[in-house]
């Protein structure tokens, strides 16, 4: 089907290897690949060029990336809209990991006996929204900075703080920090003011948490957000603020699509969790 290859390669070009996008899509190496070959038959068009181990798109599957996509994850949360939600659907929450294991795990444990149908996977905050937008997932809580348009609805829980963690005493911030990817179009405004504080991304990791203990091994100081020092119970002689840090937060929301919060079910789960992180926080 049509819509099948458009969709393989929306997830091929943002997990960028034919494995990565099998995982995401629950298919093997070969049912990507054919799906792409099957898409690049119907167009009349070569859409990917291997890329040494990854994939890259073509102009031509670029364009077509640009004209389709989100309109592709629109016309496939519109279908989700059209599903009854009764006591036993299952609710699908998209999460970020760091707040999960920062903030929202002791509700999460408690809520799960009151409503056990409900199933967590943790993404990075693109793939979060992507998912709420397609209706892949009934409600996203996320980290950064959202994508412009994304066209679905959010609610500001806090803006999350950083620390400089370090394995040895700081008087001053360091010219060089591990931070997270900068790539991410959640977190690319912390490199504007990482650069204003005179400070050099040295390395650029997937994972906060090995940023930090990264860092309380010597390696070198890490930009951390709070949840992560939470998670990890840092103590307050490995962290540090500085001013430039005061400028420097995250905003966390809860994102779902509007027909949703209609739901009773959906949502008494979305004011219980926003409820709950602003009375932590």
């Amino acid at each position: 089907m049509l819509l099948e290859g458009i969709e393989t390669l929306l997830v091929l070009a943002r997990e960028g290897t034919m494995s990565k996008a099998g995982s995401r899509l629950y298919l093997s190496q070969s049912a990507v690949s054919k799906r792409i070959a099957k898409l690049e038959k119907r167009m009349g068009k070569k859409l990917i060029e291997p890329d040494g181990r990854r994939i890259k798109l073509t102009p031509d599957a670029r364009q077509l990336i640009a004209a389709v996509g989100p309109g592709f994850h629109e016309l496939k949360g519109l279908i989700a809209d059209q599903l009854e939600v009764d006591d036993h659907s299952l609710i699908r929450l998209a999460c970020s990991e760091t707040l999960v294991a920062g903030y929202l795990a002791p509700l999460l444990g408690e809520y799960v006996r009151q409503d056990p149908y409900l199933s967590l996977s943790t993404h990075h905050t693109p793939v979060i929204v992507e998912k709420v937008q397609s209706g892949e997932a009934t409600l996203g809580i996320c980290a950064g900075y959202l994508p412009a348009q994304h066209g679905i609805q959010a609610i500001h829980l806090f803006d999350e703080p950083f620390k400089i963690v370090s394995q040895t005493p700081l008087t001053q911030p360091p010219t060089a920090l591990l931070t997270n990817d900068l790539v991410n179009t959640a977190n690319t405004y912390q490199a504007g003011l990482l650069q204003n504080a005179g400070i050099v991304p040295l390395m650029q990791m997937d994972s906060y948490t090995a940023a930090a203990q990264l860092a309380l091994n010597g390696v070198a100081a890490a930009l951390v957000p709070m949840s992560t020092i939470r998670t990890l119970n840092i103590p307050d002689s490995h962290c540090f603020h500085f001013e430039f840090l005061d400028t420097l937060t995250r905003p966390v929301n809860i994102c779902y699509r509007q027909k949703s919060y209609q739901v009773p079910r959906i949502r008494k789960l979305i004011e219980t969790i926003a409820d709950f992180v602003q009375a932590t926080v």
